[in-house]
C-alpha cells in the first residue's frame, strides 16, 4: 500500500516538473514587443516603444518587395503585364503560397495582388527572381533601398520574410517604410484595403481584412507572422483630416494584435495635431539594375592573411556625362526657289523704297504737287472725264453732260406717239397683237433691230440692271412711301429707244428700267452716268397719281421750255406709280417698340428669300407701333404673306 502510494506521488512530482518546464519553455521563446505611432502628415513621432530594436519582421518584409516592385514598374524595367515564369526555387517556398507551378507564366499585376493580400511567400520569388534574376540579388537592392529611404537599422536577407540569420528591422524602419509607400506609390496603395482580389489562379483573401472592417478609418497596410517574430502589423487610418501609421511587433495572437494597433492608432489620433502641414517625404534614389553592381571577393584565409574580411567592389556604370546628338544634315533648297524667294524679296524692298521716296515728295513739294504726281508714283491712269462745253447755263450744262454720257433727248414725234398711248403695256398679248395690226414707225424698226440682237449683249443689260439695284441698295436708298407728296412725280427724258421699245412689250423690262431711274436718282446734283440711258426731272404735278402718258409727254413738253433759272433738279425718291418695288407687308401694331422689332427679326429670319430685300420700318400711330416691310415687288408681297399666314402669322399686303 505503502508502495503503490510513492510510486504514484513520484509520477505526480514528474508531471508537475514536466508542466513547469512547458510553461518556462513557452515564455521564455515569447517574441519582444516593439511599437511606434507616426503622423503621416509629417512623419512626427506620437508614441515609441523599443522602436529601434532589431527584430523579426516576418511578412512585413513584403513591404519593402512591392516596393521595389513599384519602383521597377515607375523605371520601365518591367510593367503590369509582364509575363513572369514560376521556378522550382519559388515552388518550394515554406509557409503560405499561392499554388503555383514550376513553369508556370503568369503577370506581375496576379503576383503583386496575392503577395499584398494573401502574403504569398511563392509569389514574393517569383518577383524577386524576374526583376533581378535571383533572390540575394534581389534582396540585396531591397536593402539598398532602405538603406535610400532612412531605414538605418533594416537589413534584408529574403523578398517574403521567413526567419533567416540576418534578417532583421525594427518598429521604426516598418513605420518610415509604409508612409513612404503612401506618398510615392498612391496609385497602388490602395491595394492594400481590398478585401479581396483576383490573382490569377483565383481570388485571395486579405490577411488583414479583420483589422480594416473593425477599425473605423483603416486604409491597410500590412500583417506579418512567424513564430520567432511574433504577430505584427504596420497599419494606417485616416480620420477628420488626420492620417496615422503605426506598427507593432512581438502579439501573442492575432486578435489580440488587433486589439492593441487599435489602441496605438487611438493614441495618435488623441495627439495629433488637427492642422499639420503635410510634408511629404523624399523619394530615395533610384537603385535599379544600372545603380550600382556588387561583387563579393571570396575570402582569403591563406597564412598571409588568415584574417582578411570580404573585400566589396563597386562597379558605377551609370554614364557620367552625356554627349550631344549631332544634327541631322538638312538638304539645301533649290536653286529656283532660292531665285525666287530673292525676287520677291528685292520686289518688296522696291515698293518700300518707292513708298518711302513717294512721302519725302510729298514733303518738299506740297499737298496740291503731290496730287499730281501720286498717279504716275503709283502706276496708277485714272479714267478721262468726258470733254463738256464751258457754258453758264445750267440746262445747257445738263444736257451736255447727259450726251456726253451716251443719252439723246426725245423728238416732239415720238412724243406723239407716247400722247396716243392710253395705258401701261401690262399685256402682252395685246402689245403683240398692236405691232402686228399697226404700221411700225422709226422706232418700231429699231425695236426689230434691237430683237435681233444676240442674247450675249441683252445678258450684258440684264447684269448692268442687277448690279445697279445691288449697288442701289448698298448705299442704304430705302422705300419710304409715307413721305411722298402729291407735287412732284418722277418722269424720263429721252430715254434710250432700244430700251423704251422693250419695255413697252415686256413687264419684266419695264420694272427693270424703274430700278435703273432709282439708281441713277441716288446721287443728287450729279451727272448721269455713261450709259444708264435715262435723265431724271422733277416736274409739278397735280396728282401723284396722274401718271398717264399724256401726262408723261405733257411734263416733258414742260421741262423743254425751261428757262435756265428752272434748272432740272434730280430727285433722290421713288415713284409712286404702280410697278417696281412699291409693295410692302404689315405684321401688325404692337404694344412697344421693343415688340415690334422683335416681330421684324423673326419675320425676316424665317422669310429670308422672300424679304430679304425689303427695308424694315417702325411706324408710331396713336401709341402703337406698326412693323412693316417695305420696298417689295407685288409677287415678293403676296408670296411672303401666305407663307407667313401658313405660319399662323398676321400679314396684310399694303401699297401706296
Amino acid at each position: 500500500m505503502q508502495a503503490h502510494f510513492m510510486r504514484y506521488l513520484r509520477h505526480a512530482m514528474a508531471m508537475a516538473v514536466f508542466i513547469a518546464a512547458i510553461v518556462i519553455a513557452g515564455f521564455s521563446h515569447a517574441a519582444p514587443y516593439a511599437a511606434m505611432v507616426m503622423d503621416a502628415r509629417n512623419g512626427e513621432v506620437i508614441f515609441a516603444r523599443n522602436h529601434d530594436t532589431k527584430l523579426h519582421p516576418a511578412s512585413l518584409t513584403k513591404m519593402m518587395t512591392l516596393y521595389v516592385a513599384f519602383e521597377a514598374i515607375k523605371h520601365g524595367e518591367v510593367s503590369l503585364d509582364t509575363q513572369f515564369t514560376v521556378s522550382r526555387n519559388a515552388t518550394q517556398t515554406s509557409c503560405v503560397c499561392l499554388g503555383l507551378r514550376p513553369g508556370q507564366k503568369i503577370s506581375l499585376r496576379y503576383l503583386i495582388r496575392a503577395a499584398a493580400l494573401r502574403s504569398a511567400n511563392d509569389a514574393s520569388v517569383v518577383i524577386a527572381e524576374g526583376i533581378s534574376g535571383s533572390v540575394e540579388a534581389f534582396a540585396d537592392r531591397m536593402t539598398r533601398t532602405a538603406r535610400a529611404m532612412g531605414m538605418a537599422n533594416t537589413t534584408f536577407r529574403n523578398p517574403h520574410g521567413l526567419t533567416q540569420t540576418g534578417h532583421l528591422s525594427t518598429a521604426r524602419d516598418m513605420t518610415i517604410l509604409g508612409r513612404q509607400l503612401y506618398f510615392d506609390y498612391p496609385q497602388y496603395f490602395n491595394i492594400f484595403s481590398r478585401r479581396s482580389d483576383f490573382a490569377g489562379v483565383g481570388n485571395v483573401p486579405n490577411t488583414n481584412r479583420r483589422f480594416l472592417d473593425a477599425y473605423s478609418g483603416a486604409d491597410g497596410i500590412k500583417t506579418g507572422y512567424t513564430r520567432a517574430a511574433g504577430f505584427n502589423l504596420t497599419a494606417s487610418a485616416k480620420r477628420g483630416g488626420k492620417h496615422i501609421i503605426s506598427t507593432m511587433f512581438g502579439g501573442s495572437s492575432a486578435v489580440a494584435r488587433n486589439a492593441h494597433v487599435a489602441e496605438l492608432m487611438d493614441i495618435g489620433f488623441n495627439r495629433a495635431a488637427t492642422r499639420v502641414a503635410t510634408r511629404a517625404p523624399g523619394t530615395p534614389a533610384y537603385q535599379g539594375r544600372a545603380a550600382v553592381a556588387v561583387a563579393q571577393a571570396p575570402t582569403r584565409n591563406g597564412d598571409d592573411d588568415p584574417g582578411a574580411a570580404a573585400k566589396t567592389i563597386r562597379l558605377q556604370t551609370a554614364v557620367r556625362v552625356s554627349m550631344r546628338p549631332q544634327p541631322r544634315p538638312v538638304k539645301a533648297p533649290d536653286d529656283a526657289i532660292l531665285l525666287a524667294v530673292r525676287e520677291s524679296v528685292d520686289a518688296a524692298v522696291s515698293d518700300v523704297a518707292a513708298i518711302a521716296e513717294a512721302e519725302a515728295v510729298a514733303e518738299e513739294v506740297g499737298t496740291t504737287e503731290v496730287a499730281v504726281l501720286a498717279p504716275d508714283a503709283l502706276g496708277v491712269t485714272p479714267p478721262p472725264r468726258p470733254d463738256l462745253a464751258q457754258t453758264d447755263d445750267p440746262e445747257e450744262v445738263s444736257l451736255n453732260a447727259a450726251i456726253a454720257a451716251g443719252f439723246s433727248i426725245a423728238d416732239p414725234e415720238d412724243i406723239a406717239d407716247l400722247g396716243s398711248f392710253d395705258g401701261p403695256p401690262h399685256d402682252e398679248s395685246a402689245a403683240t397683237a398692236d405691232l402686228a395690226t399697226e404700221p411700225a414707225p422709226e422706232e418700231a424698226v429699231q425695236v426689230a433691230e434691237a430683237s435681233d440682237a444676240t442674247s450675249q449683249e441683252r445678258e450684258s443689260e440684264a447684269g448692268q440692271l442687277v448690279e445697279s439695284v445691288q449697288f442701289a441698295e448698298s448705299q442704304g436708298v430705302t422705300d419710304d412711301f409715307e413721305e411722298f407728296t402729291e407735287e412732284s412725280e418722277i418722269t424720263w427724258i429721252g430715254a434710250s429707244e432700244s430700251l423704251l421699245a422693250e419695255a413697252e412689250g415686256d413687264d419684266a423690262l419695264l420694272q427693270s428700267a424703274e430700278e435703273a431711274v432709282q439708281l441713277a436718282s441716288l446721287d443728287q446734283g450729279a451727272a448721269p452716268q455713261a450709259g444708264s440711258g435715262i435723265i431724271l426731272t422733277s416736274t409739278p404735278l397735280t396728282s401723284a397719281k396722274d401718271a398717264s402718258p399724256q401726262a408723261l409727254a405733257a411734263a416733258i413738253d414742260a421741262n423743254l421750255d425751261s428757262t435756265a433759272t428752272n434748272a432740272p433738279e434730280v430727285i433722290a425718291r421713288l415713284s409712286t406709280s404702280d410697278g417696281g418695288r412699291l409693295w410692302g407687308v404689315s405684321l401688325g401694331q404692337f404694344t412697344s417698340r421693343h415688340a415690334a422689332e422683335r416681330s421684324l427679326i423673326t419675320v425676316k429670319m424665317a422669310e429670308a428669300a422672300s424679304l430679304g430685300n425689303g427695308v424694315s420700318r417702325i411706324r408710331q400711330t396713336s401709341g402703337r407701333f406698326e412693323a412693316t416691310v417695305a420696298g417689295l415687288t407685288q409677287t415678293e408681297a403676296e408670296r411672303a404673306c401666305l407663307r407667313l399666314s401658313a405660319r399662323s402669322m398676321d400679314c396684310n399686303i399694303s401699297h401706296p
